[in-house]
């Protein structure tokens, strides 16, 4: 394409030759300045119009505005309906869980009344829908508080329950030995080597040699040794100044400073030291005074019983140079 232009003034013509990509370029051009300008013209004119309130244009604007506030609005208003049942479900299963603490601290032995004894219960109840934005806030920021002191609670009644749990596992209520019966038991008794009365300080178990010795609960070996009446003897101290004693056996298996567990093997069932044929003698101490093993041995029902005792409740009345193995 050529276009010829020409000045009537200076009588001269010019000649501009247009390629078909030339023309396409200066159409595409052309068409983007047109755009730009009836844009800019389109929004000078509108929000002229809106700033000094013309007729139409004004109207106009109201209305754009009022359609979107009220698409806002019922966005808002359905998200806050959403959250107001998420929140009440919430709250329900917050309810829920307030009275399964309850009874789990009956269990734990925790008085929710000395730990929370200015904390009020419940909260509010939310309606469907009926909750405006600072309400949902001020009751989300209800169940927050709640929940850190639920989880506090939480905590102090797992404590209390693994303390008891531990508790039970340090107290010796399992048999030493699984084979084998009890000779004889804790109490006066005739010394078979002296002829004369003497108290018998723990339990003997006739077990054939080489039987296993378990630990009647968990602890730290303290003793591993042999001792000139005992023999070869284990002490194992569980707490609270509660040791068993485990003697004359053939063969030790442990050693001072080992943790063991309940039912752990300590040694095994032998004659040794002053002893008149394989057996276990097995004693109980609290505070270094030997007990009747019977009070411990005799089930889970007087564990709970034991844990509460003294050991001055525990102790035995000795008479004045009397002794026994």
């Amino acid at each position: 394409m050529q276009f010829i232009i020409t000045d009537a003034w200076l009588a001269k013509s010019r000649a501009i030759h247009l390629s078909g990509t030339r023309l396409v370029l200066a159409a595409v051009t052309l068409s983007m300045l047109l755009m730009l300008t009836a844009a800019g013209m389109y929004h000078w004119v509108f929000l002229k119009g809106a700033r000094e309130r013309w007729p139409v244009v004004g109207a106009l604007v109201q209305l754009l505005v009022q359609d979107e506030f009220d698409q806002r609005d019922r966005f808002m208003r359905e998200n806050l309906d959403a959250m107001a049942r998420k929140l009440g479900d919430m709250q329900a299963k917050m309810l829920q869980l307030e009275a399964l603490g309850d009874r789990v601290s009956g269990l734990a032995g925790v008085n929710l009344n000395e730990i929370r004894p200015n904390v009020g219960r419940g909260g509010i109840l939310v309606e469907r829908g009926s909750l405006s934005m600072q309400e949902m806030q001020a009751t989300l920021n209800d169940l927050d508080q709640l929940t850190a002191e639920r989880g506090d609670l939480l905590t102090v009644m797992e404590s209390r329950l693994i303390d008891q749990r531990l508790k039970k596992m340090m107290v010796p209520t399992q048999r030493p030995v699984h084979a084998g019966h009890v000779g004889s038991a804790y109490g006066w008794r005739i010394d078979p080597f002296t002829g004369g009365s003497a108290l018998h300080t723990g339990l003997d178990f006739q077990a054939d040699v080489g039987t296993p010795i378990l630990a009647a609960a968990g602890g730290v070996v303290v003793a591993s040794e042999m001792h000139p009446q005992y023999g070869n003897m284990v002490e194992v101290d569980h707490g609270n100044d509660l040791v068993t004693r485990y003697a004359h056996a053939s063969r030790l298996l442990v050693k001072k400073g080992d943790l063991v567990k309940r039912g752990h093997k300590l040694a095994e069932v032998g004659t040794t030291g002053r002893s008149t044929g394989p057996h276990l003698h097995f004693e109980v101490l609290v505070q270094g005074v030997q007990q009747d093993p019977h009070k411990f041995l005799s089930g889970p029902k007087n564990t709970a019983a034991l844990a509460q005792l003294s050991p001055a409740a525990l102790q035995p009345t000795l008479l004045p140079g009397r002794s026994g193995r």
